[in-house]
């Protein structure tokens, strides 16, 4: 088939099984909203264990934007309470790998750098929600045209644990102003995947000085008049917190680039803290 865009609407027929043996063989290497229907998408983190506690105080504190949903056993490159087959090192269709904080390269597998040290922890990601919008009769526009969520640092303080705080991420979509309501309604129930809308309006309220410059994913549109920028606490905050730290070593999806789970979205999925 060929990575090329025809690829991303053939995958959105896919299955999970058929999603990932051509995300593991390299076949695969888009981003993954409007995949999987109905199924939990997540974000990963792949830390040492000498850091495993402070990260999971870390989204304990922070459960909006970190809401943990899976943890793997030490050096263990499998999530099996989010699914039969998932291997961390190759379900993701690209990888951040940062170092002494710092983004270090981006890759398509980490087989060579799994070792015995490492714990990989799942967060709940907003594309989750996103089917249900659309069955609502929403307009998700990053997936009608196979692009990235745009996602922006905020000035909205992360509580500290260890080296991990800055401060949160948020993603943004945008709908009519008269349909905030109906979308917060809709998502407050996703817990697991950041729940309703943690602000709309003025970008400049949360430290967002240009729209147009997202910090990840692909620059939106102009709003025309009717419409308001909407936005979600994002599970791309641990990566801020990463930047933000002394930490030497870590392993994170690239945004935009999530891990599929066998989780249906509607499943009560507790947080877990």
């Amino acid at each position: 088939m060929g990575n090329v865009a025809g690829l991303y609407d053939k995958a959105k027929t896919f299955n999970n099984e058929q999603l990932r043996a051509i995300i593991r063989s390299g076949e695969y290497k888009g981003q993954t909203a409007g995949l999987s229907k109905n199924m939990l998408q997540t974000n990963l983190i792949i830390l040492e264990k000498k850091y495993a506690l402070d990260f999971m105080i870390f989204c304990q504190r922070n459960p909006k934007a970190c809401p943990l949903v899976g943890v793997s056993d030490v050096g263990v490159p499998f999530l099996k309470t989010l699914g039969d087959s998932i291997d961390v090192r190759t379900d993701v269709p690209s990888y951040n790998i940062y170092k002494n904080g710092k983004l270090d390269s981006t890759v398509h597998e980490i087989k060579n750098l799994w070792n015995e040290t490492l714990i990989a922890f799942a967060i709940g990601c907003s594309f989750t929600f996103e089917h249900s919008l659309i069955r609502h009769g929403f307009t998700i526009e990053h997936i009608n045209e196979n692009k990235v969520v745009p996602m922006y640092k905020t000035n909205i303080k992360n509580i500290k644990c260890g080296p991990f705080g800055n401060s949160m991420v948020v993603s943004m979509r945008i709908f009519k102003k008269n349909q905030v309501n109906n979308v917060m309604n809709i998502c407050k129930s996703f817990h697991w995947a950041h729940g309703k809308p943690i602000h709309y309006g003025s970008p400049d309220e949360i430290g967002i000085l240009n729209i147009s410059k997202p910090d990840w994913g692909d620059a939106p549109r102009s709003l025309l008049k009717d419409e308001v920028n909407v936005f979600w606490a994002c599970g791309v905050t641990p990566q801020n917190a990463i930047l933000d730290s002394s930490v030497p070593f870590c392993i994170s999806h690239t945004p935009g680039y999530m891990l599929i789970t066998d989780i249906e979205e509607d499943a009560e999925i507790p947080i877990l803290q």
